[in-house]
């Protein structure tokens, strides 16, 4: 697990409000979530993950093991069960709630990609690490 340990900043993002707006999201929300640059941490321990994501609007974190369901409210308020997977260096992140929504979170080298997906809507955000 070398992307365990890192913090990864955001260096772009394209089709987050989309995604957003896919989602239902206000647009007082949406126009703060596309003003920042969060911070993502990732973090392991004896095989519980922990992901804390930082920003000046909103701070979040989860915790959870791999291929076990967990309840989780995202950022945005919606409250979806979620499960989270391991394949090779991405991390497969499924939320199931009024909407489906995957995100794949892939690590490569000092980079993580986000890959977030709601109905066709698609949003690539770019981070790298600190």
């Amino acid at each position: 697990m070398d992307f365990a340990g890192k913090k990864y900043k955001m260096i772009s993002s394209e089709n987050f409000d989309d995604y957003m707006k896919a989602l239902g999201v206000g647009l007082v929300t949406r126009k703060m979530g596309n003003a920042v640059t969060p911070t993502v941490e990732v973090s392991e321990k004896d095989g519980t993950y922990t992901l804390k994501t930082s920003s000046t609007f909103k701070n979040s974190e989860i915790s959870f093991k791999l291929g076990e369901e967990f309840e989780e409210e995202t950022v945005d308020g919606r409250k979806v069960k979620s499960v989270v997977t391991k394949d090779g260096n991405k991390l497969i992140h499924v939320q199931k709630g009024e909407k489906e929504t995957t995100i794949i979170r892939e690590f490569n080298g000092d980079e993580m990609k986000a890959i977030l997906k709601v109905d066709d809507v698609v949003c690539t955000r770019v981070y790298k690490s600190e």
